[in-house]
């Protein structure tokens, strides 16, 4: 035991502050650059901007020191960081529009980056133990289809170019769709946690390919059917892409067979044909994809071709911050879709590469809490979590550099959006509570609920005869302990 004891991992949270230091000084000094650039001076508010940022960051690496200690220590840094550049962004625009703070979309992202972080401290602090999710597994599922149907309220849906992906109460609006995502990971995560070993099962082999039995299809067509709803009824493109993306990932990493992809790529492309053909917004989408530049298309493609042209005058280094010609006078919804082609601009093709690879950091320390979590569920939801960030930035870059058509989506942190602000906050929050599980040593005296006093549990773990079996078992020494894999 005291081997065991000497390998025990450090927890990560000096590094963590660290970063976090070196994160809120990159856009203390973005933000200073676009002073320079706009005003020639230093702009006044440069150190209340730094101390706003720096203090909701300390809030919660506070609480994730505290009831947290072994989370992944990158995670928070670079959120926060993406989170800073994306508000430096949106205020340069903001100057170039002559809006008033008080008015101004960096004021409103200001806001909603409070609550965001508010709500992934809560998250922190109230959920111990991740693996209570996958009790409202069935409850989750109907929140998320609640939240995808709200758009098609006749009172509250909002059609704004063409999709209709918003709910609106007087000035306020919501895309509910930005939530429903983290609800239907949990509820495809626990279901497949379950369902996984029927779902494994051989079935007839075609060439080279082993095909899954016919009744087992059940799931992958209902989330094919759902999404297809959600593309003909909300003609919205990208979510459809993103939830459906979700889950036939989730299928492949929770049966590893390549037979699910397969046959989830074909149905989804049958699917997008299909809504070309008969959805007037699909189409002229696709039109504007394929050729943004002909003189009859040209005008109403204006959002991409300006897009490719602001990246096109960035070059490799970029015009500097605060310097572009297109960005916040001629280029549509540069603060919101089309940040990265103002990023593109301004930064140039080194500074997307780098936004780009801080992106791929945060997915890859999410596939790394995946695989070192020790239930099926965090493996999944980990995994699921980390998928969906990593395809809703595909799916906004795909369709700015024309890989894929354009959507409606917001990129991750950077973007004007509360919803999308809000929702992704909460992903690292459960991704820093299934790490923090995963990197804790089992045998601690403060460790993870499975060494808590009875009295101190969560009520509804008293009452769970699967985690109090897990619990005893963890109690046990030697290989009880190394048998004792929580399911």
């Amino acid at each position: 035991m005291a081997a065991a004891r000497a390998d025990t991992p450090r927890t990560g949270r000096n590094f963590e502050a660290l970063l976090i230091v070196l994160a809120i000084a990159m856009a203390i000094g973005a933000y200073a650059l676009v002073g320079l650039a706009v005003d020639d001076a230093l702009p006044p508010d440069m150190l209340a901007y730094g101390a706003g940022l720096g203090g909701l960051a300390l809030v919660l690496h506070l609480a994730v020191r505290r009831f947290a200690p072994y989370a992944d220590p990158t995670l928070l840094p670079l959120a926060m960081l993406l989170n800073g550049l994306g508000l430096v962004m949106i205020h340069r625009i903001d100057l170039a529009k002559g809006d008033a703070f008080g008015q101004s979309q960096a004021f409103r992202q200001l806001l909603w980056t409070t609550l965001g972080i508010i709500a992934a401290t809560t998250i922190i602090v109230r959920l111990r133990d991740h693996r209570v999710l996958s009790r409202y597994t069935y409850i989750a599922m109907a929140v998320g289809l609640v939240l995808l149907l709200l758009p098609l309220m006749p009172v509250i849906g909002k059609n704004l170019n063409g999709a209709r992906i918003w709910v609106g109460l007087g000035p306020l609006s919501f895309q509910p769709g930005e939530i429903a995502k983290i609800s239907l990971t949990i509820f495809f995560a626990g279901y497949l946690v379950t369902a996984r070993d029927s779902l494994s099962l051989a079935g007839r082999k075609v060439l080279w390919m082993q095909l899954p039995r016919a009744k087992d299809l059940g799931p992958l067509i209902a989330a094919w059917g759902v999404t297809l709803a959600v593309l003909v009824f909300e003609s919205d493109l990208g979510t459809s892409l993103l939830f459906f993306g979700v889950f036939v990932g989730l299928l492949y990493v929770a049966t590893e067979r390549v037979s699910w992809v397969i046959l989830g790529l074909m149905l989804f492309v049958a699917g997008a044909l299909t809504a070309v053909r008969i959805i007037p917004h699909v189409q002229s989408r696709v039109n504007y994809w394929l050729h943004p530049f002909r003189p009859d298309i040209i005008d109403s493609a204006a959002q991409i071709v300006q897009g490719l042209y602001g990246m096109a005058n960035g070059g490799l280094t970029g015009t500097g911050l605060g310097k572009g010609f297109l960005t916040g006078r001629y280029m549509y919804y540069a603060q919101s879709d089309m940040i990265f082609a103002s990023f593109g601009e301004e930064l140039g093709l080194a500074g997307l590469f780098a936004i780009l690879l801080i992106y791929a950091v945060i997915v890859e320390r999410g596939i790394r809490t995946s695989i070192a979590a020790r239930d099926g569920f965090g493996k999944l939801l980990a995994t699921g979590l980390s998928f969906s960030l990593a395809l809703q930035v595909f799916v906004v870059v795909g369709g700015i550099t024309r890989v894929i058509p354009l959507t409606g989506l917001t990129l991750p942190f950077m973007a004007a959006g509360g919803s999308s602000l809000l929702a992704n906050w909460m992903i690292i929050a459960i991704l820093l509570r299934i790490s923090d599980s995963a990197r804790r040593p089992a045998h601690e005296d403060d460790g993870p609920l499975f060494d808590l006093p009875f009295d101190d549990l969560p009520e509804e773990l008293k009452h769970d005869a699967e985690f109090q079996d897990d619990r005893r078992r963890l109690a046990g020494t030697g290989s009880d302990q190394e048998e004792a894999v929580v399911r």
